[in-house]
């Protein structure tokens, strides 16, 4: 479904004003709209883990007769577009045989592979830049990622390490992480990272640098996430794997991409503190040569 559809659109406006039941089946609509168009309301209530009572509302609070004006919003997207949401079933199923007993490595790894792909689109990659631009012309860059969402946010903070002093990664013991708010700024910016399930840290620290006039950039997974209602610039990343767990790879794709965009702002001021960066390591005697005789 095109990001443009107006349904979609009108999900998104009306999202924060649901109850949670409604969220909860508005969400997975959003998320599996071929599934909308080619499973019964029943079925689709189950996978959504809501009441098929619920579509119907959802149906309702839409301006809709019922669920299957829904269905048929979704169906005539299928006959309409050949690489629509039948053509990625079929395709789906095509590469379950193919894919050597259906092994669950080939099945990630290519999930990844087209999610990456999807990440290349113009949308997406305007997003990097715009968010890169507000990120160079900051002062100063709160980074927050808690939970599994940490390993992308301390990657981010690492690499611009290496790059200045501008970066604040909000992380510390005993609860110390936010601390580093205290003397933040109006025309600084928070990076925060965050995707289902939220944690709540992550929504304290940043509605809070919002009250203080800083700017939150987001990483995140949905445009009904939390974050998305309070953020300037927002990146989506997908989360969806074969796995039991969610998928951070795309997440921390996204880091790498706008750690080599800031960089390329300013490549000699880059290079200098790279250089400043391999002096010290080397002092430290940080890593182990390759060209080291072997014992």
């Amino acid at each position: 479904m095109s990001q443009s559809d107006p349904l979609r659109e009108q999900i998104i406006a009306r999202f924060d004003s649901m109850s949670a039941q409604l969220q909860q089946a508005a969400r997975y609509v959003l998320e599996h709209p071929e599934e909308v168009a080619l499973v019964s309301m029943r079925e689709l209530a189950r996978l959504a883990a809501v009441q098929p009572a619920t579509m119907t509302r959802l149906a309702k609070v839409l301006g809709f007769q019922g669920y299957n004006d829904i269905r048929a919003h979704y169906a005539e997207a299928v006959r309409s577009k050949n690489d629509g949401f039948a053509a990625k079933v079929r395709q789906r199923d095509v590469e379950a045989i193919d894919s050597p007993g259906s092994d669950i490595a080939y099945q990630m790894l290519h999930g990844l592979s087209a999610q990456m792909a999807a990440l290349c689109k113009p949308e997406p990659l305007e997003r990097l830049t715009a968010m890169a631009d507000r990120l160079a012309a900051a002062k100063k860059v709160y980074v927050l990622g808690l939970r599994s969402s940490h390993v992308v946010a301390w990657h981010f903070h690492y690499v611009m390490s290496l790059l200045g002093e501008r970066s604040v990664h909000l992380d510390g013991p005993a609860g110390t992480g936010g601390d580093a708010l205290m003397r933040a700024k109006p025309g600084e910016v928070m990076l925060v990272v965050s995707i289902k399930p939220y944690a709540r840290d992550t929504l304290r620290l940043a509605q809070l640098a919002k009250s203080k006039g800083l700017e939150i950039l987001s990483i995140t997974d949905s445009e009904v996430s939390p974050l998305a209602g309070i953020s300037e610039h927002t990146i989506y990343c997908p989360t969806e794997s074969d796995s039991f767990f969610h998928t951070l790879a795309p997440a921390l794709a996204i880091s790498e991409v706008l750690c080599t965009l800031l960089a390329e702002h300013d490549r000699s001021a880059t290079l200098n503190a790279l250089q400043q960066a391999d002096d010290h390591h080397l002092s430290l005697d940080t890593y182990a040569s390759t060209l080291a005789r072997r014992v």
